[in-house]
């Protein structure tokens, strides 16, 4: 167990009196899988000597899959891996519910805290060994995998550090800095991002990011602290805390005009205003530079990436998780380890563009960029580093239960002129109801 597990105070139950914590899954759709124990054979194949592992497209490299196909390494199995389509989520909390039809590895995408609440239908990897390998990967995201209990149950796959891209030819024609040193140096804190943003409307009629939700999910993105404690005792109704900082943060931006107000289910709009300069920026994470490339590839060459104030933060990334029916967790093990190496991740780089979890990878011959999108800039070499500064911080099951209910009021503050205030008000109270549904204490 890692010090900051240790030093977490004992677990407190949420429901005194009432259904354990383990019976009930976070999210907008609760699943009793509580029930895992009941029903038939878990096992998909037949085969005794075949692992099967769920995954959706692009999660994993096809070229170390079929690797695996033939045998996993280290083994006498050999896997078998499903493309699960759409509702992965769904589908796999049914299976485990249902204790039927479950894989014998999953893949699980950033909202693994949805799981910590029946985390004992997974196996502790530490418990296989897979401590062994620790230190191959960027700590914030090992923890990430760790449970509030200290169950290390979710292994890290890719991950997204941020920073903020910008349009180096409109902030040029503003009279504003734009180097990529000159940027983050001029952007330094929130506050010099809101000035920063006035000033580019004020001098080019151009917004730093499409929507207030970019600026809101990126300070708290990059903050240790966020909507609970490891206890998931609530922190955002503090006055002092991260979400509200967040929120006053972002409601400064939207006054100072940094948002091109631009909702996010209007993704043509998006596009376009990225290609006219009407938006000259977007905080995202590394794997946005791909979808920027294909989205607006007539601005190649314009493009540049700035730190992103105060420290870069993650935004998605992936994990592996063996459930306890697995009929062998020390091959699946194995497995997991395998293909998540720092040479198999520069791979699954070049395959899928998933960025690696393992530092070391970025020393491999196949982590290169050849293009010049962002001019001589190398993006792999700005996340690479960027990833070494995102905080360690703590994602509670229930954060994604409410998440929705902040950022929605913060887009009606911008679309719609909410009042800033009763907005905070509502979106409180609304996260008050959707915990006490849910038998949470707070």
């Amino acid at each position: 167990m890692s010090d900051a597990h240790a030093r977490r105070r004992p677990r407190r139950s949420l429901f005194p009196g009432g259904p354990s914590r383990r019976s009930l899954m976070g999210g907008a759709a609760v699943l009793p899988l509580a029930l895992a124990g009941c029903g038939s054979d878990p096992s998909i194949s037949d085969d005794p000597d075949q692992l099967v592992m769920w995954y959706w497209d692009r999660s994993a490299s096809p070229q170390l899959l079929e690797q695996a196909r033939e045998q996993i390494p280290g083994t006498d199995r050999h896997l078998r891996a499903d493309v699960i389509g759409t509702n992965f989520d769904t589908k796999l909390r049914t299976s485990l519910a249902g204790n039927a039809y479950i894989p014998d590895i999953t893949y699980i995408n950033s909202n693994n805290a949805l799981y910590f609440t029946n985390e004992d239908l997974f196996l502790d990897l530490s418990e296989l060994g897979a401590d062994a390998v620790k230190d191959e990967f960027y700590e914030w995201k090992w923890e990430l995998g760790t449970t509030p209990s200290g169950r290390f149950c979710f292994f890290p796959l890719d991950i997204g550090p941020t920073g903020f891209y910008y349009r180096q030819d409109v902030f040029e024609q503003a009279g504003l800095p734009s180097e990529p040193g000159e940027v983050s140096e001029a952007i330094a804190t929130w506050e010099s991002f809101v000035e920063l943003g006035r000033e580019l409307d004020g001098a080019a009629e151009s917004a730093l990011v499409n929507d207030a939700q970019a600026i809101y999910e990126g300070f708290l993105n990059s903050s240790p602290e966020r909507y609970f404690d490891t206890d998931d005792a609530p922190l955002y109704d503090r006055p002092d805390s991260a979400v509200r900082q967040a929120w006053d943060v972002t409601v400064a931006a939207i006054e100072a005009g940094c948002t091109a107000r631009i909702p996010r289910d209007r993704g043509t709009d998006q596009n376009a205003a990225w290609s006219s300069g009407r938006t000259a920026g977007n905080i995202s994470a590394a794997w946005w530079a791909q979808i920027l490339e294909e989205s607006a590839p007539d601005t190649a060459g314009s493009w540049r990436i700035a730190d992103q104030p105060v420290r870069a933060g993650n935004n998605g990334g992936s994990f592996a998780a063996v459930p306890r029916t697995c009929k062998d967790p020390e091959a699946a093990l194995a497995f997991i380890t395998w293909v998540n190496s720092p040479q198999n991740q520069a791979v699954a780089y070049r395959d899928v563009q998933l960025f690696p979890s393992t530092p070391a990878s970025f020393d491999e011959p196949t982590m290169q960029y050849a293009g010049d999108f962002f001019g001589d800039q190398d993006p792999l070499d700005f996340f690479s580093a960027a990833a070494e500064t995102v905080p360690t911080s703590f994602i509670s099951t229930w954060e994604t239960v409410i998440a929705g209910t902040f950022t929605l009021e913060i887009t009606n503050v911008e679309t719609a002129g909410k009042d800033p205030e009763q907005a905070w008000q509502d979106a409180l109270t609304q996260s008050a109801k959707v915990l006490a549904k849910r038998g949470v204490e707070q």
